[in-house]
């Protein structure tokens, strides 16, 4: 058997087979012709959908369905599911969009499909008797005759029917359109090597209103009103889905712009100029206003919030994986349409059947066209819960076709409602779907067991009645997923965000390499079914250690999965059980215990320094360190922060507040001037500046080589020498984002119950943070001139990204904050033989192109010390931290290595 896959998104178990595996997205995946004059483009089954729009876009045109998942869905999994998204309202499902496809049947028969007129249906069929097309088109049109009528009475007149295949198509009213038929038949009947698509004028100036409602019914009362007044987009949320971003804090910002509620409904409208979108927008708001009572209102005319509101919308799928409590939620009864003008009365039923059978559910949906994603924390790891998930499904079958609507709106049928088909179609149709799927496969190979005799809707279930939770023995203990490793990995639900390929900081590795197995989800994927006893070997699998190998420890999954997946975390942990009782790669050990090393060539002082420079003898420290022989050796200073600050009379005595500024590793030997800074700008702030009496680690270098054993004690030794500050509740200002990380995350989730830990991780704060939220009337000095400012991957993902920004625009500086993504060194991943290359990849994919755009006078600005090392070591820029740039009476000058 064949299966055909693009971006692996899909939730309805259409990927779910024994097959070979066609990964489209992997070769496949190049726009072939984009005629802007025609508006079409014919493409590969493997493009990414942000691709052909970004490419359309310099035409102010675009493919018009949009799922949220548009950054890596393919367009070829979009036809294989019919898929919409939020702008078919304003361009139809994928259906409506295709015009031509190019396929390949099982048996090797390549052909090009379309609309077929009759004069040229009638020469194809005459060629019946010799020719394999003309017995394929005689073939469907015995089938469409045989069948018109059922097929006319029978398919729901509604914008979002997806399930079944699209038999209507073939009628003579449709135009025998053959591509349109094989729409949606989820990789069951062909292979797609080409598409013809169908381009809409994207409106160039778009406004956003947001209405709230007590009730996710209300608002579904209020959408055949709204749809008067011509929205481009109308999209339902539930306040389930918002409750859950704020439990898990995911980086949501749009979330304090929403208008008071219950449940939300968001309308984009769209014109030729801001000022149509503007009067258009106004115009609803108005109507809204003159009718008296109604919903809570917020006009987003602003593209900066308008993108942050959106944001809200499209964390949905990733936010609807959990309810607020931490109960998962599950796929089965996902996307399920009706009417618009039926969809409250729908609402208020489906919340009946979900009480009646004591389900919760987290609802959002496609509103406008009348359908309602529900993710419901069915019971699938038992039988009796199994038992019941089949029970409600059935239940709600019936009750979506009593509305006259469709099982699946979106997403298709798969394996979750194939076998439901004739609740909606009734028999004679399941039959002719049968048929429909032998005229083109008639040895049953296409992806068997989908839409035609679909396999049990509760087989193949991830799992199942024998699926047991394994405990399993860890360092770290993941309070946020029952402390259970094995729950943690299973956070991944597919999403597929991790797949893209620019933007954001999750995945550097993937965006490099496009293996799925270096993705966010691969990795996860992965861990889940080692946990399940799927692999051999479990914590000493290979593969295992292969995937997570180039995991470069950035943490932006922590921030950009929808899921909150945390590949660091699972890696370090993996790797300590790898590696017990084994002895690691001499790297491990050189980069993993820097700080001991440091400490040990500070002794050397300014010989230590002379030897690091010297070529042979520079060069054998490499070899033995498995360091990249084209990297340099961070020079050692010649004397130390803590040297310096022990020799400094305090500025700041009795009567000011204290902080502690840690010392970090990175200050203390190699960049003091930076903590020299950072004294001096604490002390303008009018702060009593101390330092701990003795040396002290957070231990971030172990956790790249899981050595979990050393970073507890070394987490140990740190509260026990902070006892009296955390008890006075001293503020802790942290110069390295990745040592902040581990106080905000390492140190609670490996030491969960000490309370010390979690005092600790409250009193934490990087300079950026301390200045911007706590330091009283703190202005920064006044600077001129541009800057750019990269943070630091750790920054972005489990710290405040944005003080520092703020900051630096405070001071006056022309600030340019363009989505670099990772650096590419993430501590010592960039200086390790084996990873240089990709780590000058990744630098290539976001940061250099930045830099190299940047005016030659702008300041780099970026708080991490392998960042800084990075834009050293491949440019000829010098970045600075940020308390350089605050250091009052002048600041510092761009300049070279």
């Amino acid at each position: 058997p064949l299966l055909c896959r693009g971006g692996g998104t899909s939730v309805a178990g259409q990927g779910c087979n024994v097959a070979v595996v066609l990964n489209t997205s992997r070769y496949l995946n190049r726009i072939i012709e984009l005629d802007p004059q025609a508006r079409r483009a014919r493409v590969q089954p493997g493009l990414v959908l942000d691709d052909l729009r970004d490419a359309a876009e310099a035409h102010h045109l675009t493919f018009g369905p949009d799922p949220s998942t548009h950054a890596s869905c393919t367009l070829g999994g979009m036809i294989g599911n019919n898929s919409c998204g939020v702008h078919s309202l304003m361009a139809g499902k994928t259906v409506q969009n295709v015009e031509e496809l190019v396929i390949l049947t099982y048996d090797g028969l390549r052909m090009r499909v379309g609309a077929t007129d009759p004069a040229t249906l009638d020469r194809i069929v005459a060629t019946a008797a010799t020719e394999r097309k003309g017995a394929i088109y005689a073939s469907l049109c015995r089938l469409r005759d045989a069948n018109a009528q059922l097929i006319r009475s029978r398919y729901p007149p509604i914008p979002r029917r997806v399930s079944g295949y699209n038999l209507d198509e073939l009628l003579p009213e449709n135009g025998f359109h053959v591509a349109r038929a094989l729409v949606g038949s989820e990789g069951t009947c062909v292979t797609i090597l080409e598409a013809t698509l169908r381009l809409v004028q994207s409106p160039p100036c778009r406004t956003l209103v947001v209405l709230g409602y007590p009730d996710i019914a209300a608002a579904g009362d209020e959408v055949p009103f709204l749809l008067e007044h011509g929205p481009i987009g109308l999209e339902g949320m539930a306040d389930t889905l918002v409750k859950n971003m704020k439990v898990r804090q995911m980086d949501v910002p749009g979330l304090a712009l929403l208008p008071p509620g219950a449940s939300w409904l968001f309308l984009e409208f769209g014109g030729q100029s801001d000022r149509q979108a503007r009067d258009r927008a106004r115009t609803l708001v108005a109507a809204l206003e003159k009718r008296g009572s109604g919903p809570s209102v917020a006009l987003l005319e602003d593209p900066h919030e308008r993108a942050e509101v959106w944001s809200v919308r499209e964390a949905g799928f990733g936010a609807s994986s959990r309810l607020p409590d931490g109960h998962n939620t599950e796929e089965g009864w996902e996307d399920a349409a009706v009417s618009p003008d039926r969809l409250g009365d729908y609402l208020r039923s489906f919340g009946k059947l979900l009480d009646r059978h004591g389900y919760r559910s987290v609802q959002y949906g496609h509103f406008g066209q009348g359908l309602v994603h529900a993710r419901i924390d069915f019971d699938l790891a038992s039988a009796p819960g199994i038992s019941r998930y089949r029970s409600f499904v059935e239940e709600a079958a019936r009750l979506v076709v009593d509305y006259g609507g469709t099982l699946s709106g979106e997403h298709g049928d798969g394996q979750a409602r194939g076998e439901l088909l004739e609740v909606m179609f009734g028999p004679e149709l399941v039959a002719a779907f049968g048929q429909f799927k032998a005229i083109w496969d008639p040895d049953g190979k296409m992806n068997p067991g989908k839409v035609v005799d679909p396999l049990p809707l509760d087989q193949n279930l991830r799992l199942g009645p024998d699926y047991r939770l394994p405990q399993l023995d860890t360092h770290f203990h993941f309070p946020d997923d029952e402390r259970n490793f094995a729950r943690a990995t299973a956070r991944c639900i597919g999403v597929g965000k991790c797949r893209r390929l620019h933007g954001g900081t999750m995945c550097p590795s993937y965006q490099v390499t496009h293996e799925e197995h270096h993705s966010t989800r691969g990795r996860a994927r992965l861990l889940q079914e080692m946990c399940a006893g799927n692999l051999p070997d479990g914590w000493h699998n290979d593969q295992v250690k292969a995937s997570l190998d180039l995991c470069l420890a950035c943490k932006g999954c922590k921030r950009d999965c929808p899921a909150g997946v945390d590949v660091a975390t699972y890696k370090a942990e993996f790797l300590s059980h790898y590696y017990r009782r084994r002895l690691r790669p001499r790297h491990a050990y050189a980069f993993g215990l820097a700080p001991y090393w440091a400490a040990a060539a500070a002794t050397l002082g300014p010989v230590a320094s002379l030897m690091s420079r010297m070529g042979p003898l520079a060069g054998l420290a490499k070899l033995a360190a498995g360091m990249a022989p084209q990297r340099v050796i961070p020079t050692l200073a010649p004397q130390t922060f803590r040297r310096w600050f022990d020799r400094q009379p305090a500025r700041n005595g009795q009567g000011f507040p204290k902080v502690l500024l840690w010392v970090d590793t990175f200050t203390n030997y190699f960049e003091p001037h930076i903590g020299k800074a950072a004294v001096a700008v604490l002390e303008a702030a009018g702060f009593a500046v101390t330092i701990t009496a003795e040396r002290l680690c957070c231990g971030r270098p172990l956790y790249d080589y899981g050595m979990l054993h050393l970073a507890r004690r070394t987490l140990l030794t740190v509260l026990n020498a902070l006892g009296r500050q955390v008890a006075d509740q001293v503020p802790v200002i942290v110069l390295e984002p990745s040592c902040a990380a581990v106080f905000r995350d390492e140190l609670v989730n490996l030491l969960p119950d000490a309370a010390d830990a979690r005092r600790l991780s409250r009193l934490v704060f990087t300079l950026g943070e301390f200045l911007q939220h706590h330091a009283g009337g703190y202005e920064p000095p006044q600077r001129k001139g541009p800057a750019l400012l990269h943070a630091h991957c750790h920054q972005k993902s489990v710290l405040d990204r944005l003080s520092d920004a703020r900051l630096l625009t405070r001071s006056g500086l022309e600030l340019s904050t363009p989505d670099t993504g990772c650096c590419g060194m993430a501590g010592s991943f960039g200086f390790e033989k084996a990873h240089y290359d990709l780590s000058v990849q990744i630098a290539e994919h976001g940061l250099l192109p930045a830099i190299r755009q940047s005016e030659p006078e702008a300041l780099l600005v970026a708080d991490g010390f392998s960042c800084r090392q990075q834009i050293a070591q491949l440019t000829d820029r010098r970045a600075v931290h940020l308390a350089e740039v605050l250091v009052p009476g002048g600041a510092p000058q761009p300049v070279g290595v």
